[in-house]
């Protein structure tokens, strides 16, 4: 397996196993169906998506041959579980892996942002501590940096493990024709300016992402029992 070869369902796939691992770990290995909730959960993920089962079935099943993930069964469950097995196919430790995981559920990141979004999983003492494990995974070739943009005063990361819609970020912006922009503004109508958000806003917002995460996991958990009952009586039948 190449590193440019996950597809955009394999690299959901993968991030949500890793992220269920640091943050629901009562909960991991996912069943299909806890795995299908965490691929389409609106919570800390970008693009949200609306994969069905046959989609993440069909990834994950496709991840088990590159040696990315395994099936597993816990001792009383008959379900189909998966875990993945990133850190050894990848060599990676678990902040690395962790990183990787946000990367890959969120798209491209700066480092704040990375930093805030990553607490859930592992903590970094301070930015600097992330800046060097970021660091690493662009020396290993799994993260590079993408060009800034005009205004732009952060560098922004994405992962290279896959072709998605991220990569078009990688391609150098062309200045639009005179034609072309005029077109544009007159299709485009005025928007007022979007009022500053106070100080309390990114906490307020990360306690609410938290309360919903924890609410989908919840009612994941929830599928998964019933999804091994219903194969227990089905047995029993």
């Amino acid at each position: 397996m190449h590193l440019d070869t996950l597809t955009e369902p394999e690299q959901r796939v993968l991030g949500c196993l890793i992220e269920k691992r640091f943050t629901t770990p009562d909960q991991y290995p996912l069943t299909l169906n806890a795995l299908r909730l965490a691929c389409n959960q609106a919570t800390n993920r970008d693009p949200v998506v609306a994969y069905d089962e046959e989609t993440v079935n069909a990834a994950a099943q496709r991840l088990t041959r590159y040696g990315l993930v395994r099936l597993a069964s816990g001792h009383s469950s008959r379900a189909t579980k998966y875990r993945h097995l990133a850190e050894e196919a990848l060599g990676l430790g678990r902040e690395e892996i962790a990183l990787l995981a946000v990367l890959l559920l969120r798209g491209p990141q700066t480092p704040g942002e990375l930093k805030s979004r990553s607490d859930r999983l592992v903590g970094f003492a301070s930015l600097e501590a992330l800046e060097e494990v970021l660091a690493q995974l662009v020396a290993r070739g799994y993260v590079q940096a993408l060009p800034r943009r005009p205004g732009q005063k952060e560098e922004r990361y994405v992962h290279t493990l896959g072709s998605s819609t991220d990569s078009v970020a990688l391609l150098p912006e062309r200045a639009p024709t005179p034609s072309a922009a005029a077109s544009a503004s007159a299709a485009v109508p005025s928007l007022a300016p979007r009022p500053q958000p106070s100080a309390a806003a990114p906490s307020a917002t990360r306690e609410l992402e938290a309360r919903l995460e924890r609410l989908e996991a919840r009612v994941a958990q929830i599928a998964g029992l019933l999804e091994e009952l219903t194969g227990e009586q089905l047995t029993g039948a």
